[in-house]
């Protein structure tokens, strides 16, 4: 009787704490990102919004809306054709990084990362503030302007090609 006491004991333990550690486990992290998230983020004011965002290149999160983020500001400032805002980093976007890094003064390598993304940052500004807590913001690109928004917690949203509301994550691809 002892020994099955004790194996239930034992087992509901490790139910339970299997459960609090679910419990407290954070959201899924992006591949490359230097701040965790799964999603572009930011908080507080829009100057320092993507200072510690992830990689998106042809080896890090290369089919994901965040790539597709990325490549609406390349479309902004006049480096890829809207009809390249895919969602999957290849060559052509490779390339139009590369150009985008020399005409920004950062480190020129076709991938996207740290100082490329706090450099894209430099341009973003704040429209207004919504009542749900989200704000409206605005990528000022030097031939266009990017309309996106930042929900209350924090991730960055943008529309596609056909008008659709996306999310900027790492992990998935929605958006073509």
């Amino acid at each position: 009787m002892t020994s099955k006491r004790s194996r239930l004991a034992a087992c509901t333990i490790g139910a339970l704490t299997a459960g609090v550690l679910a419990l407290s486990a954070t959201p899924a992290s992006a591949s490359g990102s230097y701040s965790g998230l799964a999603y572009v983020y930011g908080g507080g004011v829009f100057a320092d919004d993507w200072d510690n965002e992830g990689i998106v290149d042809t080896s890090h999160n290369k089919q994901s809306n965040a790539t597709c983020l990325w490549q609406k500001i390349l479309w902004a400032d006049g480096e890829l054709a809207a009809s390249g805002i895919d969602g999957d980093f290849g060559s052509n976007t490779a390339a139009a990084t590369a150009r985008w890094q020399t005409k920004f003064q950062v480190p020129s390598d076709g991938s996207a990362g740290k100082q490329t993304w706090t450099a894209a940052g430099n341009w973003l500004r704040n429209s207004s503030w919504l009542p749900d807590g989200s704000t409206v913001a605005h990528y000022i690109g030097t031939s266009y302007s990017l309309d996106l928004s930042r929900d209350s917690d924090g991730y960055y949203h943008f529309t596609d090609g056909d008008g659709n509301g996306r999310i900027a994550g790492y992990n998935y691809r929605t958006c073509g």
